[in-house]
C-alpha cells in the first residue's frame, strides 16, 4: 500500500475511543472528549482530512524537486499549481487529485476575502522564489557562492544552494509554505466563524445531518481540515504526538519547539485544544468551541515566533565566531527568513489580525538584507538581535527563551 492510500485511509476512517478523558474539568456533561483524536456518528468514522494530507504530500514532494537542478521551471510551476490528471508528481495518487497548493496560499476567509491585491502578491512571492531557483541557483549549482555570486556552500556535512544575496529559495518557499498555505488556512479559514458558522452549519450540526454522500456534517469537517493541516501526515493522525515531526510544515516544529524545556508542553496544550474544541462543537457548545479556537491560534502562531527569533538567534552565535561558517549562517538566516514572512499569516487569539501585519513583515525582511550591498553577506551580528527582539516582543516569549 503506498504511502499516499495509507495516509488518506487514516486521515478518512479513524477509529473511535469509547473512553472519554477526564482531562477537561468544568466541561458539560454533553461534552464528551475522547482519549484520542475520534470521533463517530452511528458507528461511523466522522473525522476526514484527506484533502490536508493531499497538500501537505504535494508540499513536501515540491520541496524535493526545488533540491533537483535537473527540473525545469515549468514543471516546478505545475507543481505548485497542480490541475488534475497531470504527471506533476512521482505520485499517481497525486497526479489524479484536483487538489493544488497555488489556489490555497492566502485564500483564507478572514483575510482574504476581500483582500484580493495581497493575495496575488502573496502568491507571486511564491512564484518568483521557483523562478530564481531555476534561474539564479541552478545555473550555479557547482560553484562556490561568493558575494554576489550564487552557488553552493558548505554546512558541516551539508551543502547549501545560495542566491547572490545568501538566500535558500526552496527555504523560502517551505518556511513561507507553512504560514502561506498550513497556517493561514487552518487559523484565519478553518477555524473561521464565518466558515464554521456558515449557511445552515449549526443547524445541521445540531440535527446530525451529514454532507451529501458524507459522514461528516459540514461543519465538524471544517474543524477537522485545520487538524489535518497540522497532523494529516502523522502515522496516527488520532494521537499524533507520539511522532511530531512527520511533515516538513506545521507538524515538525511543533516538535522542535516541544523539544525546547522552555515550551514543553506546547504540543498537548495544541492537541487538547483541537480535541476539546471538536467535542465541543459536537455536543453544541460554540462558546467552548471557540475558545479552544482562540487557543489553537495562539499556540501556532507562538511556534512560528518562536522558530523565527531561534533562526535569528542561532546565526548571531555563529557569525560571531572568529571563523563562522556561512553556509551554516545562511541556512539558519533562510529559515528565519522563511519564518518572519510566515508572521503575517499568524492570528492574534482575540482578534482578526496577525501578530505582524503584511508590511511589518516587509519591513523586517528589508532590514535582515540591507546592511550591505550583498544581502546576507553583509549581515551584523546587531541586526540580528534587534530583529529578535522586536518579534519577540509581541509574544508572551522572551529571546532567551526561544534562542536557546
Amino acid at each position: 500500500m503506498s504511502r499516499f492510500i495509507y495516509l488518506l485511509f487514516a486521515a478518512a476512517f479513524l477509529f473511535c475511543s469509547c473512553t472519554s478523558d477526564d482531562n477537561n474539568p468544568g466541561v458539560g456533561e454533553n461534552i464528551i472528549v475522547p482519549v484520542t483524536y475520534s470521533f463517530e456518528r452511528n458507528g461511523v468514522s466522522t473525522v476526514d482530512f484527506s484533502g490536508q494530507t493531499t497538500r501537505l504530500l504535494m508540499g513536501e514532494e515540491l520541496g524535493d524537486a526545488l533540491k533537483d537542478p535537473a527540473r525545469t521551471l515549468g514543471e516546478l510551476r505545475a507543481m505548485y499549481g497542480h490541475q488534475a490528471g497531470n504527471a506533476d508528481f512521482g505520485n499517481a495518487d497525486l497526479n489524479a487529485s484536483d487538489k493544488n497548493l497555488k489556489s490555497k496560499t492566502a485564500a483564507s476567509a478572514d483575510y482574504y476575502t476581500a483582500n484580493a491585491a495581497e493575495q496575488a502578491e502573496v502568491r507571486a512571492d511564491f512564484e518568483n522564489w521557483i523562478e530564481a531557483q531555476v534561474t539564479e541557483v541552478y545555473p550555479n549549482w557547482n560553484n562556490l557562492a561568493t558575494p554576489g555570486q550564487a552557488g553552493q556552500l558548505a554546512d558541516g556535512t551539508s551543502t547549501r544552494y545560495v542566491d547572490a544575496r545568501g538566500l535558500e529559495m526552496d527555504q523560502l518557499v517551505l518556511k513561507g509554505m507553512l504560514g502561506a498555505v498550513m497556517t493561514d488556512q487552518a487559523l484565519n479559514n478553518y477555524l473561521s466563524e464565518q466558515v464554521l458558522d456558515a449557511g445552515s452549519n449549526r443547524a445541521d450540526q445540531e440535527a446530525g445531518v451529514p454532507e451529501a454522500g458524507k459522514s461528516y456534517a459540514t461543519m465538524e469537517h471544517k474543524w477537522d481540515e485545520a487538524y489535518g493541516y497540522v497532523y494529516g501526515l502523522n502515522a496516527d493522525p488520532a494521537n499524533p504526538n507520539q511522532d511530531l515531526g512527520a511533515d516538513e510544515f506545521l507538524n515538525k516544529y511543533v516538535g522542535r519547539v516541544e523539544s525546547d524545556p522552555d515550551f514543553s508542553g506546547i504540543a498537548e496544550d495544541l492537541f487538547q485544544a483541537f480535541k476539546l474544541g471538536r467535542a465541543a462543537l459536537v455536543g453544541g457548545d460554540y462558546e467552548l468551541r471557540d475558545e479552544q479556537a482562540e487557543l489553537i491560534r495562539e499556540k501556532i502562531s507562538e511556534i512560528i515566533g518562536i522558530r523565527a527569533v531561534y533562526y535569528l538567534i542561532a546565526a548571531k552565535t555563529e557569525l560571531e565566531k572568529p571563523e563562522p561558517s556561512f553556509g551554516t549562517v545562511f541556512h539558519d538566516l533562510s529559515e528565519a527568513y522563511g519564518f518572519i514572512y510566515s508572521l503575517q499569516f499568524t492570528r492574534k487569539p482575540d482578534a482578526a489580525a496577525p501578530y505582524f501585519s503584511r508590511a511589518e513583515v516587509g519591513m523586517f525582511l528589508d532590514d535582515l538584507m540591507d546592511d550591505g550591498p550583498n544581502g546576507l553577506w553583509d549581515v551584523e551580528p546587531l541586526t540580528l538581535e534587534e530583529l529578535a527582539g522586536s518579534i519577540a516582543s509581541r509574544f508572551e516569549f522572551t529571546v532567551s527563551q526561544a534562542g536557546s
